[in-house]
């Protein structure tokens, strides 16, 4: 991991100051977090935060699962090692400047999924209290089976299979000696081949760390955290899925295998008149993976909850990264493609959404702003009449940031897949 503070002329920490914890995205299979500098969330906070950026273990690496694995090892042991920096933050963080009461953990997507997994972790009653807010940017809830449910135990037959460790007395341990680059090699063409439309290798109910599915913690509000902000992109699914997916019936068996025929023709009905087959089926997967999971999350701190909407044009998953960490393109060109077009970047907006995040580390209510002069009104609880605050800008590029009302008919629609969560296994 590493940490960011402000410090004085001595170069000694101030402080205690409230700290925030990132951690990355990609799909659980890739990313790293030192394409993140945390100098560009503490220089936004006006030096009033200290950032600390993690890693963790990836693909087969973070996530294989199964019955052999739950014998003879630890399931996912890449939110495990989340949880350990966590840990270490609480007891480290105060020789750096941070109060280990004022923490706030912030990911995007397969990150902001991983916060996700440590607001219901150990059933909502984590001790010590690991931190007090949570963030989530595009927050990624992909199906979390059973450890032990048949596509966990296909998917470790299939990687047992390619490293040729189906004759083994012991796969696990045959897996274990094998070279680490074979390891690699399979695991990335696992994840590059997909099952179910998935990566290969996902966090699942392990029935310790996470003790049932997500939704169903969250629906009970065994959470840990006092408050969330959530933030979505206006059009997540738009650069997520196949170009030659133009029917979201037929998606949706493919994401979910355990829909039958009626579940799938619902699907059907639900985005039949939301433009064109392959627009429906873009909005299936943002809704159903990310939007509508954000909503849960929203439901689970009632009274305790602000909600966003990042809608710059093209407004596709990841494009809001940018706004708060501009130094990604500029410290790692060759990752610079998954951001274009160039974002947004009136600073009268800028200030306004990312002090957003950093007002609200800072004290759990981003009306309490680092910068009084932002142009960010005053901003509702999410729970108060379902508004919610819209980053927008108008053609002639006038910054727009106003509160709106949630879209009743997306809420009708994340009502249908929260009642199908046993078999999207959310």
């Amino acid at each position: 991991l590493s940490v960011f503070y402000p410090s004085n002329p001595e170069g000694k920490p101030v402080g205690p100051l409230p700290t925030i914890v990132w951690i990355h995205g990609g799909a659980y299979t890739e990313g790293f977090s030192s394409m993140y500098k945390g100098t560009d969330i503490v220089d936004q906070s006006n030096r009033g935060v200290v950032v600390v950026t993690i890693q963790y273990r990836l693909g087969v690496f973070g996530f294989l699962s199964g019955m052999a694995i739950k014998a003879n090892g630890d399931l996912n042991v890449g939110l495990l090692d989340q949880e350990f920096a966590l840990r270490w933050v609480n007891r480290h963080i105060s020789k750096f400047g941070g109060d280990p009461l004022k923490v706030t953990i912030w990911g995007e997507s397969a990150g902001a999924g991983s916060v996700l997994q440590h607001v219901v972790a150990n059933g909502g009653e984590t001790q010590p209290q690991l931190f007090r807010g949570a963030i989530t940017s595009s927050s990624w809830l992909p199906p979390q089976y059973n450890y032990n449910d048949r596509i966990p135990e296909l998917i470790y037959s299939e990687f047992v299979a390619r490293m040729n460790c189906t004759a083994a007395s012991d796969s696990l341990e045959c897996l274990r000696a094998a070279d680490i680059n074979a390891l690699q090699n399979v695991n990335i063409d696992m994840n590059a081949a997909s099952f179910f439309s998935m990566p290969a290798f996902l966090p699942v109910v392990d029935g310790q760390f996470i003790t049932q599915r997500p939704s169903q913690s969250l629906a009970l509000g065994k959470v840990n955290g006092k408050s969330l902000l959530s933030v979505t992109n206006a059009f997540e699914g738009a650069a997520l899925v196949d170009p030659n997916s133009v029917n979201a019936t037929k998606y949706a068996l493919e994401l979910f295998p355990n829909f039958g025929p009626d579940q799938a023709v619902q699907v059907g009905s639900l985005y039949a008149g939301l433009g064109t087959p392959l627009f429906q089926t873009s909005v299936v997967l943002a809704e159903s993976l990310l939007i509508c999971p954000t909503y849960y999350l929203l439901r689970a701190f009632p009274g305790r909850s602000f909600k966003g909407e990042f809608a710059i044009p093209p407004a596709i998953h990841g494009l809001d990264v940018i706004t708060y960490f501009p130094s990604i393109v500029t410290d790692w060109p060759e990752v610079s493609v998954l951001y274009a077009p160039t974002p947004y970047t009136n600073p009268a907006f800028i200030d306004a959404f990312v002090q957003s995040f950093t007002s609200f580390a800072i004290s759990l209510d981003p009306n309490i702003k680092v910068d009084p002069a932002t142009i960010t009104p005053p901003w509702p609880m999410w729970n108060v009449g379902s508004t919610e605050m819209l980053f927008n800008k108008t053609d002639t590029g006038v910054p727009v940031v106003t509160p709106i009302e949630t879209n009743a008919a997306l809420l009708e629609r994340c009502q249908f897949w929260h009642s199908v969560t046993d078999l999207t296994a959310q």
